[in-house]
């Protein structure tokens, strides 16, 4: 079966946004694979989860996170 651009971007378009996002970040990811990246990504992942279970490390809630950033930009 074969679709062309037009076909494809109609119904892509015709998806959910939610359906989009998930579409856009899949084609997006695609550009840049590469095993030894995508392998490094998922190690450094379970890494830092293995961290926070064994309570070596604390996480911050994104919010404070950004405010510290931003006190810290600011001098």
């Amino acid at each position: 079966m074969h679709f062309d651009l037009e076909q494809i971007t109609s119904a892509a378009l015709s998806l959910s946004v939610g359906a989009r996002a998930q579409l856009a970040e899949r084609l997006l990811t695609s550009l840049d694979e590469d095993p030894e990246i995508t392998a490094a990504w998922i190690a450094e992942a379970k890494r830092r989860a293995d961290e926070i279970d064994a309570g070596t490390v604390t996480t911050v809630d994104s919010s404070d996170a950004i405010a510290r950033i931003r006190a810290k930009l600011q001098g």
